[in-house]
């Protein structure tokens, strides 16, 4: 009785199938934490990049590694010279006016709506972020004030129900937020964040749609103040 064959021609597809979800996951992370880093200016402005180094770190090929770096690139976060290298791009000075202008917008829009259909446990929630970021001010940590800084204007977007605002919000900011690292060691500035949001808490919790609006704006706009003064810190972080 003849043997049944075996058939394995299925199976190099099969691999190949399986590598490619791999190798997206893995750019993901990378795009995910080397942009955490870019943003937080953990690498600075004119920093290079080095891909080797990277793959090397990861443990992966450099083919994830240059998906995630043209991602940035895409964003301009990085800078790619074919004959120079890679480096971390200098901070758009000239187009941060108009991305706060148009946060203001948004973020005006959303926190009157929060502010209608705020239910008692998301001010709660509210509350509860805000004290992290009072914690974080206490102690020193700008990182964690950061975070909870992005949770509760996140959040508020989230209340409103225009999450995909907030989507937009982030691509909108994503320089802003490189300029407002600069602008928390400032003596001071972290208090006036948070006396910013106490504002903005006390009109959602008094149901004052005009009230938040008013204090979002003058929240944001105050970044626009704060751009007169750092470049003159840190020249050579900036376009």
């Amino acid at each position: 009785m003849r043997s049944p064959k075996k058939f394995h021609v299925g199976l190099p597809d099969a691999r190949r199938r399986a590598g490619r979800p791999r190798t997206e996951t893995a750019a993901a992370r990378i795009y995910a934490e080397l942009r955490a880093e870019l943003v937080s200016l953990q690498r600075r402005p004119g920093d290079p990049i080095l891909e080797a180094e990277i793959a090397l770190s990861y443990g992966v090929s450099r083919t994830p590694v240059r998906e995630a770096i043209l991602r940035l690139s895409d964003e301009g976060l990085l800078e790619i010279f074919p004959q120079s290298g890679i480096f971390v791009s200098r901070i758009p000075l000239a187009a941060l006016p108009e991305a706060i202008i148009i946060r203001r917008s948004l973020e005006e829009t959303t926190v009157r709506v929060a502010t209608e259909r705020a239910s008692s446990s998301q001010i709660l929630g509210l509350h509860s972020i805000l004290e992290r970021q009072r914690e974080a001010m206490a102690a020193v940590d700008r990182e964690a004030f950061h975070q909870a800084d992005e949770a509760f204007h996140a959040n508020i977007a989230d209340i409103a129900g225009y999450n995909g605002i907030w989507k937009l919000i982030l691509q909108v900011k994503i320089h802003v937020d490189r300029f407002r690292r600069l602008t928390l060691p400032q003596r001071g500035r972290m208090a006036e964040v948070v006396t910013e949001h106490e504002t903005i808490m006390a009109a959602i919790e008094a149901r004052d749609p005009d009230a938040a609006g008013a204090a979002m704006v003058s929240h944001i706009e105050r970044l626009l103040v704060d751009i007169a003064d750092t470049p003159h810190s840190n020249p050579e972080f900036f376009d």
